[in-house]
């Protein structure tokens, strides 16, 4: 990016950018670009810096680009920093705007709470406090821009992108079937294994049903299907709008008039939300055939007897708690993984330390909530 007065040309000279300093002013001049700036000091250390507040005037500069602002920027800064503030700032207009976004993206990129050697253990601690407070409460304003676009979607359906919905469907619920019947048969398997061993001392064969059925319903059936599509689809949501963080598509959308909110987060906020509660009956289905196959194995109990059973034991409102916790994880997992996503700021390592975040807080909300649930419903009398 780059600014250029009207009497400059890309054909003239390249004038070397230079800083002088007189009293309390500082003055700059020349090409503030990548060229004119190539053989001086990034940090001018070998400036006469004025004390106390200073002025700088940089309305001789013939022209700048994102190099020659990121350095006056850091100028700034530093100077700022050694105690001597920026009392005046002469720029031409075009110049101030470019500085102004170069200030907006180093303040951003530097939102991390930097390690100081010299800080106590209660100083580091309560750096963390506010950082993962500032964070919080940027989420929560998150969720409140995505429930501001669901509202302005329901009075206008028509301007719904249905294409970007089918396609997150297919990729979260459908291609994610096999691992999820996979894991859910494994575990109803373990479940029917662990609890028979015991069952079995007893002579309580046919309690299996009891173990398998409401275990998995109810719990680890949402709860498993919920952590795996954590880590699978919430994943790819963050490295996907992280990496079009990266590229500035994201800033291009908006460029171009289009909500990045409408066309990147509410079709996956609402494809999830369908799919994830498919995808838990389908666990629940798997899981207690695996279930079955090894009270078959194990103690004897037979599919017939284990179906005969089942309807007995299992209430209409022990499957309908597992699927009501289903639309909650996938509306906390589609919003985390889409607001970490956003937070991505440079280049490639930051999309993957974002990803890795948004996985880590996505299961520990979706396990927070299970928590939630639980206490609840066990409050008011349902739990049982």
């Amino acid at each position: 990016m780059k600014a250029s007065s009207p009497i400059s040309s890309s054909t003239a000279a390249i004038e070397p950018a230079t800083l002088h300093c007189q009293g309390q002013v500082c003055q700059c001049q020349g090409d503030w670009t990548l060229d004119g700036l190539e053989t001086v000091d990034p940090r001018w250390r070998k400036v006469r810096w004025p004390t106390g507040a200073w002025r700088l005037d940089g309305s001789a500069i013939r022209t700048i680009d994102t190099t020659g602002a990121l350095s006056l920027a850091m100028i700034i800064a530093d100077r700022e920093q050694a105690g001597h503030p920026l009392q005046q700032l002469d720029l031409r207009e075009e110049h101030q705007a470019l500085l102004d976004l170069v200030q907006e993206r180093r303040a951003s990129a530097g939102t991390a709470p930097a390690s100081s050697a010299s800080g106590g253990p209660l100083e580091r601690l309560g750096q963390r406090i506010v950082f993962h407070s500032v964070h919080a409460l940027d989420f929560l304003a998150f969720v409140g821009e995505a429930a501001t676009a669901m509202g302005r979607l329901a009075l206008r359906p028509n301007r719904f992108r249905w294409r970007a919905l089918f396609g997150s469907i297919e990729t979260a619920g459908v291609n994610a079937l096999p691992i999820v019947g996979l894991l859910a048969f494994m575990m109803g398997v373990v479940i029917a294994y662990q609890s028979g061993q015991q069952l079995r001392v007893y002579g309580a064969n046919i309690f299996i049903v009891e173990l398998v059925a409401l275990t998995m319903l109810r719990e680890l059936a949402p709860l498993i299907t919920a952590i795996i599509v954590a880590g699978r689809t919430g994943s790819s949501y963050t490295a996907q709008i992280g990496t079009m963080q990266v590229t500035e598509e994201v800033d291009a959308l908006r460029t171009i008039g289009i909500r990045p909110m409408d066309l990147l987060v509410l079709p996956k906020l609402l494809a999830l939300t369908i799919a994830l509660p498919l995808l838990t009956v389908f666990a629940d289905v798997l899981s207690v055939f695996g279930g079955m196959v090894m009270a078959r194995a194990l103690l004897d109990v037979s599919f017939s007897d284990f179906l005969d059973r089942f309807p007995q034991v299992v209430t209409p409102l022990s499957f309908l708690i597992g699927m009501g916790k289903a639309p909650v994880f996938a509306a906390i997992i589609a919003l985390v993984g889409c607001y970490q996503g956003f937070q991505v700021r440079g280049g490639a390592d930051s999309v993957g330390r974002q990803t890795t975040v948004s996985v880590v807080q996505s299961i520990f909300l979706v396990i927070a909530a299970d928590a939630l649930f639980s206490v609840i419903l066990g409050g008011v009398g349902i739990w049982r």
